[in-house]
């Protein structure tokens, strides 16, 4: 009996080498699937930093617009306020 229980729980070399197979099979699924998901988040990375570099350009801009339509307010404020012949 106690030869029957020690043999019991012995599991041959190919059942191990066949759940060793499934689990690398698993495994290198998965790292496929990571692998992809982090290219994807490098490319979203990516565009976000061109996107926000994008946006900061446009707010720059928008404050040179913005500081010269405020002369050419005070300008023409200016021309209303000057006596007309």
């Amino acid at each position: 009996m106690a030869g029957s229980l020690g043999l019991g729980g012995c599991a041959t070399k190919g059942f191990v080498r066949e759940q060793v197979a499934v689990v690398s099979q698993r495994v290198d699924a998965l790292e496929a699937q990571l692998q992809a998901t982090d290219a994807t988040a490098k490319q979203a990375l990516t565009e976000a930093q061109a996107a926000s570099g994008q946006a900061q350009n446009n707010g720059q801009r928008l404050d040179q617009l913005s500081g010269r339509v405020d002369g050419i307010e005070q300008r023409m404020q200016a021309q209303q306020k000057r006596p007309r012949n």
